[in-house]
């Protein structure tokens, strides 16, 4: 009777089928893009059209294969278990197993006991990070591995976070770094992020066996960690079909039950519900569109006010937020009307974007207009004040202090979420008392919502807005980005509805801010004037969520992406004043 064994991970579904004398006759590997049934049932359809509607002996395993197995009626078998059960038949001389997958990564080390190690709360070191960094390098997966053939230097990248690695790779990008350093350095922050988190000071010696599909397909990973480890070429086990070996391990379980190909695929099509109402929810958004006409009607009060460039006259002030990824420029009156706004990204070259957008300024600005002074902020606060003469340069805290201030004056907390980054300033006595920032994690940034928004197919915008009016909003906790994919999939499975998960991340982004960022203990803590800036806060379903866990209501200016922008153009105008101030000061005591 044949042998076949499934293998659901957290990105892609593996099967294999064996005949009597355990040769290989079918084998798939194919992502699943968080649609679990329907590619199992895919790739089973296939094994029907190469290999016949064929009884076989069957177990499943997997990060996701624990549900689908109570649908299919087949046994589970532990992920662990397989991949042992694997290697200690086709390759027993291992004595260290490292395996890497979408969001897990696993190191197993073989002999009088076997111990297996495994990342728990972070999936920085595995494939989902590489497809991440990939997108920043405009490739993918194996574009990377093709880049880092042609490496020279290995820069220093974090890989504690998915996401707060962008932090490390951008700028390199911005600098002009050759993308084929960059990418063998991704891959060797892989290889640190592996032995650091897994090995935690235990040596890997003897025969070293590499599984798992990033390290099946990418070949200069391998070789990082070859190098890094130092193993010689006889100790390498690189086997046949490595990213096969836990759907093998289920083909060669003991425990399991005999059915047709095609009753397989009839009973995940029948015993799974569509209409099930997903578990762990918590408290809707908004009530009804009434409630939400209301709650935007309040929100609308805090608008910045503009004025026509073409009608301006006399001193104006430019204010310059240089992001890693993005460039804001804002144009403001001695009112502090805004008269010119830009809010775009550099494209890796943050110089050549804000030059482009100043000639631009110069283009609509009158005759009888002239910018009397401009402040600058931000990662690229140095480059752009020495290039361009810029007058004054400034923290990005002050910056943002200021621009909430003018909008909520007396405030005494912001926060401030952005794509990658978050900072929770406390003000008091009208200055700055005290700032946190996250340092390893971006899970409560703008990109750990846009991750999803992707990975499920959505536009940032629209996942935004179906999270408003979701009936179930599921109750995601506030893992690693990366991670928390796995529980996405679970609360599919249970029949949340996109809304349902949206609505959950938006939770999600305001828990891990206020009780991993911020540690906060009380709401009171927070303070009454509280001001909520950072284009994350955009997204109207984090911004409720903001104010229903704290239980406050708060500031979200119209222009919160820009506020750093804003705040220097303030600043400018303020330096100004005061030097105007002082030389009429000195020429009435002259006189």
């Amino acid at each position: 009777m044949y042998k076949t064994g499934i293998d659901v991970g957290s990105t892609t579904v593996k099967v294999v089928v064996f005949d009597e004398d355990n040769n290989l006759l079918f084998a798939r590997y194919e992502r699943h893009y968080s649609d679990v049934k329907t590619a199992t049932i895919k790739v089973l359809q296939e094994a029907i059209s190469e290999i016949g509607d064929q009884v076989v002996s069957i177990a499943i395993t997997g990060s996701g294969g624990m549900g689908l197995s109570d649908a299919a009626e087949i046994p589970f078998v532990q992920e662990v278990i397989a991949a042992t059960t694997t290697v200690e038949k086709l390759i027993p001389q291992t004595d260290v197993v490292i395996e890497l997958g979408g969001e897990d990564a696993k190191m197993t080390f073989f002999g009088d006991a076997l111990e297996q190690r495994m990342n728990g709360t972070c999936a920085g070191g595995t494939g989902a990070f590489i497809d991440q960094m990939a997108e920043l390098l405009k490739t993918d997966a194996n574009g990377v591995n093709e880049l880092a053939k042609g490496y020279e230097t290995i820069y220093p990248i974090a890989s504690r976070c998915g996401v707060f690695a962008k932090t490390d790779v951008q700028p390199l990008i911005n600098e002009g770094a050759r993308k084929e350093d960059i990418a063998a350095s991704i891959f060797q922050a892989v290889v640190n992020q592996t032995i650091a988190g897994l090995a935690s000071g235990r040596k890997i010696t003897g025969n070293i066996a590499f599984l798992g599909g990033p390290l099946y397909f990418m070949s200069e990973l391998r070789q990082r960690f070859i190098e890094t480890l130092n193993i010689a070429p006889e100790n390498v086990i690189f086997p046949e079909n490595p990213q096969l070996f836990v759907a093998m391990g289920a083909a060669f379980d003991e425990d399991q039950t005999v059915l047709k190909i095609s009753q397989i695929i009839d009973n995940l099509n029948h015993n799974t519900s569509e209409s099930l109402v997903p578990k762990n929810t918590l408290d809707v958004l908004f009530k009804d569109q009434n409630e939400l006409d209301i709650w935007r009607q309040r929100h609308n009060e805090a608008s910045a006010q503009y004025k026509d460039i073409a009608n301006a006259s006399g001193p104006v002030f430019l204010g310059i937020d240089a992001g890693s990824t993005t460039s804001k420029l804002i144009l403001t009156d001695p009112d502090g009307n805004i008269l010119f706004q830009h809010y775009g990204s550099n494209k890796g070259q943050p110089l050549e974007s804000v030059i482009a957008v100043i000639k631009e300024i110069y283009h609509q600005l009158p005759e009888e207009a002239y910018i009397a002074r401009s402040c600058v902020t931000g990662y690229g606060e140095n480059l752009i004040k020495a290039a361009l003469r810029v007058d004054y340069g400034e923290v990005e805290t002050v910056a943002h202090f200021k621009a909430a201030n003018y909008f909520n004056p007396g405030v005494d907390f912001i926060l401030d979420i952005g794509g990658q980054d978050m900072k929770a300033m406390s003000v008091q006595d009208g200055a700055l008392s005290s700032i946190q920032l996250n340092e390893a994690c971006s899970s409560g940034c703008g990109s750990f919502i846009e991750t999803f928004a992707k990975s499920l197919k959505y536009d940032v915008k629209d996942f935004a807005q179906v999270a408003l009016l979701a009936e179930h909003p599921v109750d995601l906790g506030s893992k690693c980005t990366v991670f928390m994919n796995s529980k996405v999939k679970q609360v599919q499975k249970e029949g949340a509805t996109v809304a349902d998960i949206s609505a959950g991340l938006s939770y999600s982004v305001i828990k891990n801010a206020l009780y991993k960022v911020i540690k906060l203990k009380r709401p009171e803590d927070l303070g009454e004037k509280i001001v909520v800036q950072g284009g994350t806060f955009y997204n109207e379903a984090v911004l409720r969520a903001f104010e229903l866990v704290s239980g406050r209501e708060v500031v979200r200016p119209s222009i919160a992406g820009l506020m750093g922008a804003y705040g220097c153009a303030l600043i400018a105008q303020e330096k100004y004043e005061d030097e105007i101030h002082a030389q009429t000061h000195e020429a009435v005591a002259m006189t």
